[in-house]
């Protein structure tokens, strides 16, 4: 095995505790995404992202979702919660009825980042929408997003051209499943 092989393997495996670590500590729930919980997530999200976005964040002008596509049999919320049973992150699979969905307002708490945390989200989505016969996912994120940007990387998301009219995106991706 080649050195760059082996350091590939490592962190593939480095990543894959980080995952079981964050599972650990977090239990992974469906929510209804208007209930308070998700509600909280995302509005901690929609505050962090206009304090990150140059020209700031207005969820009125972003193509924000309809909660009825986060919710069986459209789509899902879930949310991660600590062992103290507060919410730490949430992610949406917005589903349109068909073989196609989108990840929407994938978001963790930054005392709970660096954990594995959104990774162990992204994973739970694809598997709900693979239950659902979803075969294609999409989403779009913003170029300050670096973290996010580089996890979708990593779990094999593939950058395409623009698929929306989003005014806050600059990087699109997709995922066959």
């Amino acid at each position: 095995m080649s050195c760059n092989a082996l350091m590939a393997a490592i962190l593939t495996e480095a990543a894959r505790l980080r995952q079981m670590r964050a599972m650990c500590r977090h239990t992974l729930t469906d929510a209804d995404p208007e209930d308070a919980d998700a509600r909280a997530c995302l509005a901690a999200y929609y505050a962090e992202l206009a304090r990150l976005f140059d020209t700031g964040f207005d969820v009125g002008r972003s193509r924000d979702l309809e909660a009825r596509d986060m919710r069986p049999p459209r789509g899902a919320f879930l949310i991660a919660r600590g062992t103290e049973g507060a919410a730490a992150g949430c992610v949406g699979l917005k589903g349109t009825g068909g073989p196609e969905a989108e990840i929407k307002r994938l978001w963790v708490a930054p005392g709970a980042r660096g954990a594995g945390l959104a990774r162990a989200l992204m994973a739970a989505a694809e598997d709900r929408a693979r239950d659902m016969g979803i075969t294609v996912l999409r989403l779009d994120t913003n170029r300050v997003l670096t973290g996010a940007i580089a996890l979708y990387r990593a779990t094999g998301w593939s950058e395409i051209p623009a698929y929306n009219d989003e005014p806050y995106a600059h990087h699109w991706f997709e995922k066959r499943l």
